[in-house]
């Protein structure tokens, strides 16, 4: 990778190099943890059967398959720009039932109001225009549907000196233990301390249009999954 490569293209490789193990450590990083949010994203989703659901930067398809599993009937798109991640979720048992296609957040390859849910698990800090991301959510997803999104954010409180430790000490030294690539685990710590706090994401989806936000924290107010409803009146 070269200095003047683009954040989007450092990113798809480093997560291309981490799809072998990037369940394994979520696990791990987690304390098995990660599950549990990905079932509260799927249920605040508020999907009916045969609900159209976008999954973006699916990874391995953790949130795709537990819409599965919520709404067997479910037309599920699983979308990612890592062709890594995604020849590993194919492999994951009923893989086949998702449909996977590679796409960029910030230009999706969907037509106006084709979803009644878009869903993703840590794509705001990796992208390089959260706005841009965000209003392409909100043109794909249909009036009254809902786009939920679950991400890390930076620590505070009593708390942030022992979490800001374990992001910068303790995750690079899971991830060579686990995943032998530790600068990769520093690069997702990093992400998660120069990231927008839970209220300024709150703000961003609705200066983007969207309606009814707000969000849940978890884990020491390390992780939130926050949740938006494109209005009806944009029909």
């Amino acid at each position: 990778m070269t200095t003047t490569e683009s954040k989007g293209n450092r990113v798809r490789v480093m997560f291309d190099e981490l799809a072998p193990h990037y369940d394994l450590m979520n696990r791990i990083m987690t304390l098995g943890r990660d599950q549990r949010w990905r079932r509260y994203v799927v249920k605040q989703a508020d999907l009916k059967s045969g609900a159209r659901v976008l999954d973006l930067a699916s990874g391995t398809g953790d949130i795709a398959f537990e819409v599965l599993r919520k709404v067997p009937d479910a037309d599920v798109i699983a979308g990612d720009f890592s062709l890594g991640m995604m020849q590993k979720g194919r492999t994951r048992p009923n893989g086949e039932r998702l449909r996977w296609v590679g796409c960029d957040a910030m230009k999706l390859p969907f037509a106006d109001a084709s979803f009644d849910a878009v869903t993703f698990g840590y794509l705001l800090r990796n992208v390089e225009d959260i706005d841009l991301t965000l209003r392409e959510c909100f043109r794909v997803v249909k009036p009254g549907g809902r786009v939920v999104c679950l991400d890390t954010m930076p620590p505070h409180g009593v708390t942030a000196p022992f979490v800001r430790a374990y992001f910068r000490l303790a995750l690079p030294l899971l991830g060579r233990i686990f995943a032998g690539n530790p600068d990769a685990y520093t690069y997702l710590s990093g992400s998660t301390m120069g990231f927008h706090d839970p209220e300024t994401l709150a703000e961003m989806f609705r200066r983007n249009g969207f309606s009814e936000v707000s969000f849940r924290m978890f884990m020491f107010r390390t992780v939130a999954v926050h949740q938006a409803r494109r209005p009806l009146a944009t029909l």
